[in-house]
């Protein structure tokens, strides 16, 4: 018997016990349980991140329609088309703005002397709406 544990010290066995291997499954999945909604909340932001930024560039357009026309453009022509892009103005030769995801929504709202554009994405984003009106100085940050 003391042959087989003095054999057993000389050769050093080398390997990972049970316990020890349970403990790194254990904080693997504790790393992972922390990880995984930061991930999905970023997913959200990254959305709404790029409703605002669509809404600025629909804005941009608009202002350039205005300084071309001397007037904002009329309701219903500024919308998405059939291939996911933002057609501001009715004419041919109308701006077209890629937006950043397809599935997002917007609406356009011409109050004479000043616009309010609206865009939300409940399928991919927080679900807020965030507004863009002219008259009021530009987009609302937060969203409703």
């Amino acid at each position: 018997m003391i042959a087989r544990i003095s054999k057993s010290l000389n050769e050093k066995e080398k390997g990972f016990t049970l316990i020890e291997l349970l403990v790194v499954v254990i904080i693997i999945g504790i790393l992972s349980a922390i990880a995984i909604p930061v991930f999905m909340n970023q997913r959200q932001k990254a959305v709404d991140a790029g409703i605002k930024s669509d809404l600025r560039s629909i804005a941009n357009e608009v202002e350039s329609y205005y300084v071309d026309n001397q007037a904002y453009p009329a309701d219903g022509t500024v919308a998405k088309d059939e291939n996911g892009k933002v057609k501001v103005g009715s004419a041919d030769d109308a701006a077209l703005i890629k937006i950043s995801d397809p599935n997002t929504e917007f609406t356009y709202e011409d109050k004479g002397e000043s616009y309010v554009l609206t865009g939300t994405n409940d399928e991919k984003g927080s679900g807020k709406t965030f507004t863009y009106d002219s008259k009021d100085g530009g987009l609302d940050p937060e969203g409703k």
